[in-house]
């Protein structure tokens, strides 16, 4: 049905999808809805399961948040909060799109005004973490538990 992701065992499985009206439909557990089934939301709602088991709470991300460029108006994929500030930013792609400079610089574009710490970018297969306060890849993020709150 679905392509196959990379994340750790189990989160596939909290991935709900059904068919509603001939269309496929996958369920936003942020925003609490059944949206249109894309692989970019495959690869979101992947991610959204992934964070939650490290310890995120559901209640401090927010899905396709808007956002303002030098350009225009732009939604970044997903959110993580600490302390009412962003935290996270998570750049998804679909599984078929590679993860690239330009992936990379649409985060960090994002993230001139966001001003998160952390940026998560994926598309399912690749993961790429990246610590903005000390210009640093990481080999993953730490569980909530493991962050000192400022």
């Amino acid at each position: 049905m679905s392509p196959e992701l990379n994340f750790p065992e189990g989160i596939s499985a909290l991935v709900r999808c059904v068919e509603q009206e001939d269309q496929l439909k996958i369920w936003d557990a942020c925003r609490k809805k059944w949206l249109v089934f894309t692989p970019e939301e495959w690869v979101r709602q992947h991610c959204i399961h992934y964070l939650n088991a490290l310890g995120y709470p559901l209640s401090l991300m927010q899905t396709e948040g808007g956002l303002k460029t030098v350009k225009r108006t732009k939604r970044s994929d997903l959110l993580i909060y600490k302390n009412k500030i962003p935290y996270i930013l998570v750049e998804c792609k679909a599984p078929t799109v590679r993860i690239s400079q330009q992936t990379f610089n649409q985060a960090f574009n994002y993230n001139t005004e966001i001003k998160a710490s952390f940026i998560y970018l994926t598309n399912g297969v690749q993961h790429f973490y990246w610590d903005v306060k000390n210009n640093a890849q990481l080999s993953g993020l730490p569980s909530a538990d493991d962050l000192s709150y400022e």
